[in-house]
């Protein structure tokens, strides 16, 4: 089963393909969105704002996201331990 984080205005991506969540600064993950852009194989979904991450995903896809990359991880591990609070007490 998918689960689907909002990485902000209302834009989401899948959990489970998550490799890595950076911040932009670096001169090598700006290498890395030129190359995406350049490839056409990112997703802008910063709606106009500042880019304050970028989501590396398992398929070798990037997302740009206005979010800090702080704020989506707590995102991220709070489903994750939803999720298995949920199957603990479905076992009990």
């Amino acid at each position: 089963m998918s689960r689907m984080i909002n990485i902000g205005y209302g834009n989401v991506v899948n959990a489970d393909k998550i490799l890595a969540v950076v911040r932009p600064e670096a001169a090598p993950i700006k290498r890395m969105v030129a190359v995406a852009k350049d490839h056409e194989t990112y997703v802008d979904a910063t709606c106009g704002r500042k880019c304050k991450s970028v989501i590396v995903s398992d398929n070798g896809k990037i997302v740009l996201s206005a979010l800090l990359p702080e704020t989506i991880a707590g995102r991220v591990n709070a489903k994750f331990l939803a999720e298995r609070e949920e199957g603990a007490e479905d076992s009990t």
